[in-house]
């Protein structure tokens, strides 16, 4: 199958020379209106050194005022020009700032050709390194390195030499297979459009040659398959909507609904004009399906015979786009397509050195950073390995306090079926449970600073419910850490897998019908809310006890304050690690009134 369409990824670092490269490719291959391009020759960057009345192609890419402040791209910017056998090439011009680096991932998870610049009076640069890992990541096909401004080097080919050689040792850590190199300058034309008379010892392509003859290697998967994006309901209708992705459904043909793997057939193809019999890649379609299948938003419909496999772990590649590191046992909402499920990492395998391409083990991933691994999702879903299908294949992370996008992800592979777990269903019930106990079950939170009178408070309520007997527990902190969570210190990271496990506990507890108290710092207000969301709706009561840190480092009474001030305790919430206040506790109690006064506020609330 022929592309019509050839998407080209411009990457590197800052001041390469990217958007002066595909200025003028467009203005040489005419893709330009003449009356932009006039308009350029009035416009200078802040400190521009381009002569009066020349181009400056730059900023035939850059589209925004403060990108030509800064004199830096931030943001994306696409255009477009048809190539000499009628192909349409869509340009996507990256930033190469650091701190737009998600905005490169963007553009390059559609990128089918990868052009990354090297500033030949600079050499290669950390964030060149991490864009040809980001490609390789991606499974770009083609990779053309470009490495310009030679013209300020006496077009040496030397220098052109010595940079190619290490780029090529950097390669041998990344799987990339098509990689070319092409001696160029972008300002003056060479190589670009037109070959060079000043580099006669290049004998190759130019760069417009090198993006013509590429031919797409992704045509063996012709599998036809489409993600729900609607429900589409009226008066005696119902449809599923979406997007074909390759291949073709036609009428009559027998389908599969993953992950329920449920079968039907397609009576109906409707588009928004008029019922058609076959929909092909890329077309927008309402698919009737006979029988009507109890199918979702986020489902994926292939052929009958199409062997997909859905689960709820996956090993992935992640690119983490956020200043705050990703944080494994912190939950976020991973979305897929038009699927969205909360999610945790449950391990970091390593992560990866762009300057050497080493695997280093560790613990967090911060910004920009690139690292291997293991999701578990609250939902199976239906994704593919990333190089077998880039639309089925990738994700992003997104945290579920901010709703901020932090990180990118592809999946490798899935690490075990998720249909082979499934939910068990007995006959009693946790609402049967806790009628027999004549009590609505329920989890009390407490959290706050050590000392602040967690503990304290939940043995009073319990010592209460017990005297009316009721049915309660309390889950304390120091007391889990002595056998279920001893494994774990007082890092961000143990701290989240401390509440994932504390709140899986709580909620078996409250299956059980239980009211169940729970004394635990838990200082991240992400990880309370992930906790509070594995319950239903009232069951879940956040209870802050807020007392001054004074107060708690005058009580202090296992003297964990006096040693964190002497610096024997790192991570000590309070002192050396933040607490985040609750922004909307359910009751807010204060640790320095009278203890009888608070559990009857919890009391209240129980009943």
């Amino acid at each position: 199958m022929e592309r019509s369409i050839i998407r080209l990824l411009t990457c590197g670092s800052v001041d390469d020379g990217k958007s002066t490269l595909i200025g003028r490719l467009l203005v040489e291959t005419d893709s330009i209106p003449h009356d932009t391009i006039d308009s350029t020759r009035n416009i200078r960057r802040s400190g521009s050194t381009i002569a009066a009345g020349e181009i400056d192609f730059s900023l035939l890419t850059d589209g925004l005022e403060a990108e030509r402040e800064q004199g830096i791209t931030i943001d994306v910017a696409y255009r477009s020009m048809t190539l000499l056998d009628g192909k349409r090439l869509i340009i996507s011009d990256a930033p190469g700032h650091e701190q737009y680096t998600r905005n490169m991932v963007v553009a390059a998870s559609r990128a089918d050709i990868a052009l990354v610049l090297i500033d030949a009076t600079k050499g290669i640069r950390t964030q060149t390194l991490r864009h040809l890992t980001i490609c390789s990541l991606m499974g770009i096909n083609r990779v053309i390195v470009a490495i310009n401004k030679l013209d300020a080097m006496g077009y040496s080919q030397t220098v052109f030499e010595e940079i190619r050689a290490k780029v090529q040792t950097a390669l041998t850590s990344m799987q990339l297979d098509d990689v070319l190199f092409i001696p160029l300058s972008a300002l003056a034309g060479d190589n670009v459009v037109q070959g060079s008379v000043n580099m006669g010892w290049y004998e190759g392509q130019t760069l417009l040659e090198s993006i013509q003859d590429w031919q797409s290697t992704d045509v063996t998967d012709v599998s036809a398959r489409m993600r729900i994006q609607l429900i589409s309901r009226a008066e005696n209708f119902r449809g599923v909507s979406g997007t074909v992705h390759r291949g073709s459904f036609t009428v009559g043909d027998e389908v599969k609904i993953f992950p329920s793997n449920q079968l039907a057939t397609i009576a109906k193809i409707i588009t928004y004009e008029d019922e058609i019999q076959s929909a092909h890649d890329s077309d927008a379609v309402t698919l009737v399906l006979e029988p009507e299948v109890d199918a979702t938003r986020g489902d994926l419909i292939a052929a009958s015979n199409e062997d997909l496999h859905p689960s709820d772990r996956f090993n992935a590649d992640i690119v983490w786009l956020h200043e705050d590191p990703l944080i494994r046992s912190r939950s976020y909402l991973l979305v897929a397509g038009s699927s969205q499920t909360p999610a945790t990492v449950t391990r970091i395998r390593h992560k990866i050195d762009v300057n050497t391409g080493i695997q280093n083990t560790a613990t967090n991933l911060g910004v920009n950073e690139i690292g291997s691994v293991e999701i578990a999702t609250d939902s199976i879903l239906t994704l593919l390995p990333y190089l077998q299908s880039r639309e089925f294949g990738n994700f992003i992370l997104i945290d579920r306090m901010t709703f901020k996008t932090v990180g990118a992800g592809m999946i490798r592979h899935s690490l075990r079926r998720g249909e082979n777990v499934v939910t068990q269903k007995y006959e009693v019930n946790k609402a049967q449970r806790a009628a027999q106990k004549n009590q609505r079950a329920r989890v009390i939170w407490l959290t706050g600073l050590s000392g602040s009178g967690k503990s304290t408070i939940a043995n009073g309520v319990e010592r209460r419910l017990h005297s009316l007997g009721m049915h309660s527990y309390v889950l304390d902190g120091d007391n889990l850490r002595l056998g279920l969570n001893a494994d774990l210190g007082f890092t961000p990271q143990d701290r989240a897998e401390n509440v994932r496990r504390i709140s899986e506990v709580a909620k078996v507890l409250v299956d059980a019908g239980l009211i169940v108290l729970v004394a635990v710092i838990s200082p991240f207000e992400a990880d309370r809310q992930r906790a509070k969301s594995l319950f239903d709706e009232g069951e879940f009561l956040e209870v802050f006890v807020d007392t001054p840190v004074e107060i708690c480092t005058d009580r202090d009474p296992k003297g964990l304050y006096k040693k964190a001030n002497k610096g024997e305790i790192p991570n000590f919430t309070g002192i050396g690690q933040g607490y985040e206040t609750p922004k909307n506790p359910d009751l807010h109690l204060k640790g320095d009134a009278d203890l009888d006064v608070n559990v009857n506020k919890i009391m209240k609330e129980i009943f």
